[in-house]
């Protein structure tokens, strides 16, 4: 696993093999990070990155310039690997959280430019994680959603979906929040 581009670009992430994470593949992550630097300017971003696991997600988005990024994981082993990796390349952005995804997102009064959600693929609720982020109010206006599911889950319809990529088993649908 390695962050693909920004300043940190081609350095390897190496998280303890005991960790309950199934990290996106980097070619899945170069895919993902071509598109939105088609539709995101990174710089100034507010971002957070839900279930963040290795946090391999969170260190692109840091690597790339956004302004912040919280990471979300109920795991503290999780939590405390992107704590220490972070201070090691001394990114300053990344601030952790440890929460419960599900109860997290029903309570955040927090707005973001882009949410990234990479649930466990057995997720019951997963189907409703996009409706329950809008219902929420999560992002700021033009912002953007992002979650990661196997390939062969449906994902309950919004009126913010754009599209869905498929890579292999895994997919990303895209949401993009406007108010008209």
């Amino acid at each position: 696993m390695r962050i693909i581009g920004g300043r940190l670009g081609g350095l390897r992430l190496n998280p303890p093999s005991n960790l309950p994470v199934r990290p996106t593949t980097d070619l899945a992550k170069e895919a993902l990070f071509n598109i939105l630097q088609n539709r995101l300017d990174f710089d100034e971003l507010i971002c957070m990155d839900l279930f963040a696991g290795t946090g391999n997600i969170s260190f692109e988005l840091a690597s790339r310039g956004v302004e912040s990024v919280l990471a979300i994981d109920i795991h503290f082993k999780c939590l405390a690997y992107i704590q220490e990796t972070a201070k090691k390349m001394a990114i300053d952005s990344i601030r952790t959280q440890k929460a419960d995804v599900l109860k997290f997102v029903s309570s955040c009064k927090d707005k973001f430019n882009f949410i990234f959600a990479d649930p466990p693929y057995d997720l019951p609720r997963l189907p409703q994680l996009a409706n329950m982020i809008f219902e929420n109010e999560l992002l700021l206006e033009n912002g953007w959603l992002v979650i990661e599911h196997p390939s062969n889950r449906i994902i309950e319809s919004s009126s913010y979906f754009v599209e869905t990529r498929k890579y292999g088993i895994s997919s990303f649908s895209f949401y993009q929040f406007t108010s008209n």
